[in-house]
């Protein structure tokens, strides 16, 4: 993580906000959250500034939701922070921000899912609305939605950390869960709208079920089982055939092969930065450990006879 060195108060977003956006500087503040690229802080009742902090690629992620996802939103059946003003980097502050709609909820790594076949349903026709075929000149994402063979040097050393720190107890079968995913046939459809970061952090909860769905940084297209990995990763045990059935137009076996490489992929990672928080390291998030583990062990148990 790279972080900026300014550093964000409220007083700084509230002169950032009478220099570019003045009808809403007297709105008040509040800091909702410190994302892995962001800053999230809450602007009134229905709005939230988004500010780069953590990463050099931030700024990019930031101008290409505020470019995509108001055309993609209207679509989605799941409220999600629709861009509204973009502020463009001055003195004050070197890189673009962004003001959308706040979206209420908590986090799934704070506040699992609990109720499960509702939750299935909501997130099988949010996919479904997402997942349709891309226009041209969309950006590329962050290593998502490609094939998961591009990917293999990185999982081998994620997994070989995760297992030099004693957090994975069975690493072969984490292994042949990734084996089988590389070896499925390639996804030959076209490339579709993703989400690219379907993980629990980015996904809101309230009374045990879905929502909306935040952090659209990572938005490409691709192959699906990039995002189908979220059955995995969000549902309690036993209902990602539930959320297969929901699904539209349906999930090939080649794809729910390659969506477990992502869901084992993204578990690794998610273990990893628990761990790192739990032993306060920088870019450490605790929250993120035990639905790691959780999408772990049911990907190694649905594998067995």
């Amino acid at each position: 993580m790279t972080r900026t060195e300014i550093e964000i108060t409220a007083e700084l977003i509230r002169d950032l906000l009478r220099d570019q956006h003045p009808d809403l500087a007297d709105q008040p503040l509040k800091l909702g959250a410190l994302g892995w690229d962001n800053q999230l802080w809450r602007l009134g009742d229905d709005l939230a500034v988004r500010l780069p902090w953590a990463t050099e690629s931030a700024d990019e992620l930031l101008r290409k939701e505020h470019a995509w996802l108001p055309g993609l939103a209207p679509h989605l059946p799941l409220p999600v922070p629709v861009p509204q003003r973009l502020g463009e980097p001055s003195e004050r502050f070197p890189r673009p921000w962004i003001i959308t709609t706040w979206v209420p909820g908590e986090p799934a790594d704070r506040a699992p899912v609990t109720r499960a076949e509702e939750t299935a349903d909501s997130l099988a026709a949010f996919l479904t609305a997402l997942h349709r075929p891309a226009p041209d000149g969309v950006p590329a994402g962050r290593g998502r939605g490609v094939p998961l063979a591009d990917l293999a040097d990185g999982f081998a050393e994620g997994l070989a950390k995760a297992v030099e720190l004693e957090l994975i107890p069975d690493p072969d079968a984490v292994r042949a869960v990734w084996d089988d995913a590389v070896a499925a046939p390639a996804w030959t459809g076209p490339a579709l709208w993703l989400h690219g970061d379907l993980h629990p952090a980015n996904v809101l909860t309230s009374n045990g079920t879905l929502c909306g769905v935040i952090d659209f940084g990572d938005m490409c297209a691709g192959d699906p089982a990039c995002d189908l990995a979220a059955p995995w990763t969000l549902l309690p045990d036993g209902f990602t055939d539930h959320f297969h059935d929901a699904y539209l137009p349906g999930v090939d076996p080649a794809t729910r092969r390659r969506a477990r490489g992502w869901a084992a992929m993204r578990a690794l990672g998610g273990i990893l930065i628990g761990h790192a928080g739990d032993h306060g390291r920088p870019g450490g998030k605790s929250t993120w450990g035990p639905p790691a583990h959780a999408t772990l062990r049911r990907l190694v148990a649905s594998a067995r006879p």
